[in-house]
């Protein structure tokens, strides 16, 4: 049987390559500074191997959710708006 057939090793191959391509895009995407929604300024943090900012524009935290990312373009965005 050719790719994908029963028995093949192709799902879990699949799985592993957006593993590493999430961690890959996740790299480097620490949480910026921000101010919450009772106007407190928070002091900008890296996360921790692995792991990225996740959270919203009012509070932020290191995770592994990829669905939970927080990229720094979004951030910036956070602090235009």
């Amino acid at each position: 049987m050719g790719p994908g057939g029963p028995g093949s090793g192709w799902p879990l191959a699949g799985t592993l390559l957006v593993a590493v391509a999430t961690s890959m895009v996740a790299r480097g995407e620490d949480c910026l500074w921000y101010v919450d929604r009772n106007g407190s300024w928070h002091p900008g943090f890296d996360c921790e191997f692995f792991t990225f900012c996740c959270g919203t524009c009012h509070q932020r935290y290191c995770c592994r959710d990829p669905l939970r990312l927080l990229t720094e373009r979004q951030q910036r965005h956070c602090l235009a708006f």
